[in-house]
């Protein structure tokens, strides 16, 4: 999550967002003020997709924190709110929460869990959650469903056959749904329920869409073996996802694993 700075943010939100994060963090928000919450934390926060969708559900009075690595993607993350709403932004790791115990009443996680010890991630959140309190992540499943991670590599290795950029081949890499049961229930987790999501979307320019998949975080594992123009990898992938699923508009299928857990 360290790479997700400078450049990359704006069409990390603009291009990448729409299509891969605004439905899961509605379905998300939703979930979330199913119950009434007073204090909800938000780890990996990013440019602040799943955070807007909360703040809008949540009662007005309940407090929001929102935490990631990258002040640059927490930057673009506080345009978003006006300064009345009640939002707290801060830098912080999820393997060390900065944080009372039992603090919140629901803490969130969406896309982020790749990014750390799972284990030890796990255990913050048990240690700073509320009796009764829920925790909510996903994860996407496996690259087979999740076409942006498994034709992007196919491309990639065209370009670099012998050190193909893995980056976002690791994103799809938490979809082995028993390993991550085991880690919350030796944390401390129950109730625990697990839910597959199969989502698709028009993706109105497809071009833009590969661009943003190429130069986003991808683009430092790129810039380092050097030798390959990323545009030119950009147009390949355009090419691929339009051969695989058609012209613009292209029907974008992806699917990700939910996790519901309470505090007992």
């Amino acid at each position: 999550m360290a790479n997700y700075a400078g450049d990359v943010t704006i069409p990390y939100d603009h291009d990448l967002g729409p299509v891969l994060f605004e439905h899961y963090g509605a379905d998300t928000a939703r979930r979330v003020a199913e119950r009434s919450v007073r204090h909800v934390l938000e780890i990996a926060a990013g440019t602040g997709i799943v955070t807007r969708h909360l703040r809008d559900v949540l009662a007005k009075d309940a407090r929001l924190t929102a935490i990631d690595i990258s002040d640059s993607m927490l930057e673009v993350a506080r345009r978003k709110f006006l300064p009345h709403e009640k939002v707290t932004f801060q830098i912080a790791d999820a393997t060390a929460l900065p944080f009372d115990n039992e603090a919140f009443d629901t803490v969130v996680c969406q896309f982020g869990v790749m990014f750390f010890d799972k284990e030890t991630a796990f255990r913050e959140v048990h240690r700073t959650l509320r009796h009764g309190g829920r925790y909510l992540f996903r994860v996407w499943d496996s690259e087979h469903y999740n076409p942006y991670a498994g034709l992007s590599f196919e491309v990639l290795k065209q370009f670099f056959p012998s050190d193909t950029p893995r980056f976002l081949l690791d994103t799809v890499a938490c979809h082995q749904i028993d390993p991550i049961k085991e880690k919350l229930i030796r944390a401390g987790f129950d109730r625990i329920v697990v839910s597959v999501h199969h989502k698709e979307y028009d993706i109105v320019d497809v071009a833009t869409f590969a661009r943003a998949l190429v130069f986003t975080p991808l683009i430092f594992e790129i810039r380092e073996r050097g030798g390959v123009d990323p545009e030119a990898i950009a147009q390949a992938l355009t090419e691929a996802l339009m051969k695989k699923y058609g012209s613009n508009p292209t029907r974008y299928p992806m699917q990700a694993i939910l996790f519901e857990a309470e505090k007992p």
